[in-house]
């Protein structure tokens, strides 16, 4: 039995939703961080990184990108069944599919990075938006495909007005409210 302060940790998954550069990965990491500190036991699903393992077979079309998150949603379930924190960080743009992983995996709290395009244009340092601008990269979401915000996330970032550190708090009290920590 894995405790924190003598009591069982309790398994949830976390889904940072948000445009590409919104900040998603960067507040996860920061909670991920703390909650080590913590002594929980805690799991990062990153876009990035699990396209170079777990669904490296898929492109980016609509089809590609919802089995992408329904993968996504199976290895969720497994680890948050398991007592584990668990922590993702994919753009998931349709509410359909965040919707499924919230039912699939039960203990689920969506994390809404919400920041404006403009701002995430400017954060990003692969070049990614301004490819999408010149049609180089077809589908890319908050250019070429519709991101559908979600409607109550249980906690809502504003990444372009909060400090990382303020993200992260928010994020951390709620779990706390919520009862998945002390």
């Amino acid at each position: 039995m894995d405790s924190v302060k003598g009591k069982e940790q309790k398994g949830v998954t976390l889904w940072f939703t948000g445009l590409p550069c919104s900040g998603k990965s960067a507040v996860a990491d920061r909670v991920a961080e703390i909650l080590r500190e913590r002594g929980l036991k805690v799991e990062r699903l990153d876009g990035d990184t699990v396209r170079k393992s777990l669904t490296r077979d898929l492109g980016f079309s609509k089809e590609d990108r919802n089995e992408n998150i329904r993968r996504v949603t199976f290895v969720a379930k497994l680890l948050t069944r398991n007592s584990v924190a668990v922590l993702t960080s994919f753009i998931s743009p349709y509410r359909e599919l965040r919707e499924h992983a919230r039912q699939e995996i039960g203990n689920f709290v969506e994390v809404y990075a919400k920041c404006p395009v403009e701002v995430c244009m400017e954060r990003d340092i692969k070049g990614m938006y301004q490819k999408a601008l010149k049609g180089e990269i077809k589908e890319f979401t908050g250019v070429s495909d519709p991101y559908e915000e979600p409607l109550e996330p249980e906690i809502l970032l504003e990444t372009d007005k909060e400090t990382l550190e303020e993200s992260a708090d928010k994020v951390i009290q709620k779990l706390n409210d919520l009862g998945y920590i002390d």
